[in-house]
């Protein structure tokens, strides 16, 4: 099954608007272009297998419980131990996973990190006709 990545509101969808114009323009720098290129792939992978190896992806149960759904991990490189990483769950409508939040520079969870750390919304669910 291939998903549909789609982007919390209103803090991914900016962030991702943000990246894809200055990128159609040329006006991300060598850094940003790079990043650029593994939230890319890493976006890929998620499309079609949520679980793929190189995503590692896990739950975060402190988010999980906080948020009142499911909410998992996944890096954006695969065998770096400073990888960035992104947040994401599946829905709002099935076939579909929504992108939460990144951090490019992963905090130690156990200074309480993920209590610091706030995740966008879900974008609205598709209308479903009666």
């Amino acid at each position: 099954m291939t998903f549909t990545i789609r982007m919390g509101l209103p803090e991914m969808a900016a962030v991702w608007t943000d990246l894809t114009t200055r990128d159609k323009h040329g006006k991300l720098d060598a850094n940003e272009q790079k990043d650029f290129r593994k939230l890319g792939k890493a976006l890929n992978f998620l499309r079609q297998n949520p679980h793929h190896n190189s995503l590692a992806t896990h739950e975060i149960t402190d988010l999980t419980s906080r948020y009142g759904f499911k909410v998992f991990q996944s890096y954006l490189e695969n065998n770096t131990p400073a990888a960035g990483r992104f947040f994401w769950a599946y829905g709002p409508d099935r076939g579909e996973i929504t992108v939460l939040g990144i951090e490019p520079h992963p905090e130690d969870s156990k200074n309480g990190a993920y209590k610091r750390f706030k995740l966008s919304v879900f974008p609205p669910a598709t209308p479903k006709l009666p």
